[in-house]
């Protein structure tokens, strides 16, 4: 896919979207891009303020857009219940659902409502109760997609299923990075149990590569009034290895839009160390795919949100 840009996407006409985190970032031209295309967008953030913002401005620039906000507090259960139910009444067929949303390297150990640690809580958890609450109206359309941003952090990442929250032994890094790799391998187990139940619908991941946005400070400064090192580190590496926030949601467009994106894989920028260019098949490490691995997260997710479905057996 040489040089794919967002003037490749097919029209969206028709198709509705539900994008979490879209009120900056790699979210908002994701979102913007599609409306652009014509899909109706529904972008699902927390901040109402910057919601509103977002939706005038996506306005602004393709009039006539279909673009609408919903509350969503990805580190609540209980506001991801009623966001799904605002969303699943809004729209009985969701064409298209990105996760999206995220937070990095909080430096001190912080929990969601649910008593989860803030980067497993949120990146992944809360996506995945959404998600299993959205997914009869998604398996409503007809090619039906899901696409879960991850990062090139997953390939540093573990699953401590012995500490999960990270209660014992809290490191910044290493739970950002876990919780990246739970993404993705939610992605890879929500494509083998669609397969299995024979569900019209492409579960994908995707990740930036090193794109800026508001990630590398938001989270890196929560709880602290300066740059921490990750931030510095970042700033230093962006003349070199970066691109642009529109560059980084190039990933999740292919996936999300394009007829050649596969299911059951990642796609990820063609550059060095995948950190920028035009969007390609991606990266995953073993640990990623193993299915016993990916089986037992899921699991795990079950019971941590209480919301379940029938699994086949594992091939």
């Amino acid at each position: 896919m040489p040089d794919w840009t967002v003037k490749d996407i097919p029209s969206q006409t028709g198709r509705i979207a539900v994008i979490t985190g879209a009120t900056s970032g790699i979210g908002y031209e994701a979102a913007k891009a599609l409306a652009g295309a014509g899909a109706r967008v529904i972008i699902a953030s927390r901040n109402e303020r910057k919601g509103a913002e977002v939706l005038a401005k996506i306005r602004a620039d393709t009039p006539g857009a279909d673009v609408t906000f919903e509350p969503l507090d990805l580190a609540s259960l209980v506001s991801v219940a009623r966001a799904a139910t605002r969303i699943a009444a809004s729209a009985p067929r969701i064409d298209l659902l990105i996760n999206n949303a995220g937070v990095m390297a909080i430096p001190d150990r912080h929990e969601t409502e649910d008593g989860f640690e803030m980067q497993m809580g949120a990146n992944y958890i809360g996506h995945f109760a959404l998600t299993m609450r959205l997914l009869r109206n998604v398996l409503a359309a007809s090619n039906s997609r899901v696409v879960t941003v991850s990062s090139l952090a997953h390939r540093s990442g573990k699953i401590n299923f012995d500490d999960l929250h990270w209660e014992e032994s809290y490191s910044a890094w290493r739970a950002y990075c876990q919780s990246k790799l739970a993404t993705l391998m939610f992605s890879l187990e929500l494509d083998r149990i669609a397969r299995a139940e024979n569900w019209n619908l492409t579960s994908t991941a995707a990740h930036p590569g090193y794109a800026i946005t508001g990630l590398q400070s938001t989270g890196p400064r929560m709880g602290r009034n300066r740059a921490g090192w990750l931030e510095l580190l970042g700033k230093a590496m962006e003349p070199i290895f970066s691109h642009s926030a529109a560059g980084g949601a190039l990933p999740t467009l292919f996936a999300a839009t394009s007829p050649n994106a596969e299911s059951g894989v990642m796609y990820g920028p063609d550059g060095f160390y995948e950190m920028k260019g035009s969007p390609v098949r991606a990266k995953i490490v073993p640990y990623a795919q193993n299915k016993a691995i990916g089986r037992r997260l899921w699991e795990v997710s079950e019971q941590l949100t209480g919301l379940k479905i029938a699994m086949p057996a594992i091939a």
